[in-house]
């Protein structure tokens, strides 16, 4: 784990500063890990260590964070994807890209989780068509409150990496 923790923290998808988060909340650190899913050797990495923990024989993952590591994922485990679109104006109006079965269970990928919104969101739209989830992966889990959510929604929350295992890292 401390490798893909070190290439994190080399390639800027963890910083360490004074940052305004999405939500308006200011934080002491930001992990973008669209930054790190830019560099080869890191997605692939990423990639591996999700290829490891998945459970099911498909995998799903929201726009636009998720899809280089589901695709990468996939290609690794050779399986097939799902992308959940935030949302949808035009065309089929469909929040789903890919095909899967009424009763299929499947596994979501995130690449960071906070409060578990963004992960539950994907997770609905999944079982609204359908789909069983039952667990959620992502490379790193902020640990605030993002995992109990998910539990209450019954969904298990398995990161590779939790911010407080993160060298330098303070609340």
């Amino acid at each position: 784990m401390g490798g893909l923790e070190e290439d994190l923290l080399r390639v800027g998808a963890i910083k360490f500063g004074d940052f305004v988060l999405t939500s308006g909340k200011r934080s002491t650190y930001y992990v973008d890990i669209k930054e790190a899913a830019t560099d080869p050797s890191v997605l692939r990495k990423i990639a591996s260590e999700f290829s490891g923990m998945i459970r099911s024989s498909k995998i799903a993952g929201m726009e636009l964070g998720a899809v280089p590591l589901i695709v990468a994922t996939a290609l690794q485990m050779s399986i097939p994807y799902i992308i959940v679109r935030k949302e949808r104006s035009h065309g089929t109006m469909s929040l789903l890209v890919g095909k899967f079965e009424k009763g299929e269970e499947i596994d979501v990928i995130e690449d960071v989780v906070t409060t578990g919104n963004s992960v539950l969101k994907a997770v609905n739209t999944l079982r609204e068509n359908g789909a069983v989830v039952k667990r959620a992966y992502c490379v790193v889990d902020r640990e605030e409150g993002g995992s109990d959510l998910l539990k209450e929604n019954g969904i298990d929350l398995h990161p590779i990496i939790r911010i407080s295992q993160v060298k330098g890292f303070r609340k």
